[in-house]
């Protein structure tokens, strides 16, 4: 089993932790804009409490570790690698007890150039223990608000993960997809299987809006989240998502297989 402290260096040697690509200034605009309540970074997220800019970097000083100085306004942001392995920690008990439990469960991400193979190997095992892995409104269409105006993209599940791709780029089932934050896919997959009768997850897993539509409509939700994305963290501070690991989302796809195998082991997944 991969050590605390093997993890730990990886995190720091990947920069997944420690000092991470996303800067400051991202950051620092994306808390302007959830504290003006701006639906492309809420994400899916409707906060009860109000949030102000020093609230939210407030906020990602404790969840995350970046400086809690207002006046830090440049450079890198700085993600605390103890706060990584606590949140994957819970993260993966979360998992474990599903496997235990053997409920359906509901996985899709908006990074899936990066992440799809930490889902799918999660998805893998899950399956394996006795869950059934959902793949409602497979093929639907999704009508998203992007930079260059309204798209459509398609709903895929690749190795049992959701994904959005545009219809015109790649067949369906291929392992490329859309980067994507909006909550509409996870919404658009919860209202087909609540409309055809199905199952309903007990537990989704994911980042960006499927954690967070999934949460804000009452289902539990864990997953994956930048220093740049607060919607998560709030949605944890407001007890609407249950788990969230503070993380780089974005570093080679290759850099995640240890965090699969540190959370596959602790869930006691590992096959």
């Amino acid at each position: 089993m991969l050590s605390t402290g093997a993890l730990r260096a990886h995190l720091l040697a990947a920069r997944l932790a420690g000092p991470v690509a996303t800067s400051r200034e991202e950051s620092l605009r994306s808390y302007r804009l959830f504290a003006a309540r701006d639906p492309r970074v809420l994400i899916g997220i409707d906060p009860e409490w109000t949030w102000g800019q020093r609230d939210l970097i407030g906020l990602m000083a404790d969840k995350c570790g970046v400086s809690s100085d207002p006046r830090h306004t440049q450079g890198h942001d700085v993600i605390d690698p103890e706060r990584t392995l606590a949140a994957l920690d819970a993260f993966a008990d979360r998992v474990g007890a599903a496997a235990q439990r053997r409920v359906p469960v509901l996985l899709g991400t908006g990074h899936p150039h990066r992440l799809l193979g930490f889902y799918a190997a999660l998805a893998d095992a899950l399956s394996a223990a006795g869950c059934t892995v959902l793949t409602p409104a497979h093929g639907r269409c999704v009508d998203i608000t992007t930079r260059f105006g309204l798209r459509t993209y398609n709903l895929d599940y690749v190795r049992g993960v959701a994904l959005v791709r545009d219809p015109a780029a790649s067949s369906p089932g291929c392992a490329t997809g859309a980067h994507s934050h909006s909550p509409l896919p996870v919404r658009v997959a919860l209202a087909a299987a609540a409309e055809q009768g199905g199952l309903l997850p007990e537990l989704v897993i994911g980042d960006h809006g499927w954690v967070c539509g999934a949460g804000q409509l009452g289902f539990e939700a864990i997953g994956l989240a930048d220093t740049d994305d607060p919607a998560l963290f709030v949605g944890e501070a407001e007890g609407v998502v249950s788990v969230v690991v503070p993380l780089d989302d974005a570093v080679r796809s290759d850099y995640y297989r240890p965090l699969t195998r540190y959370v596959l082991n602790r869930a006691c997944l590992s096959q």
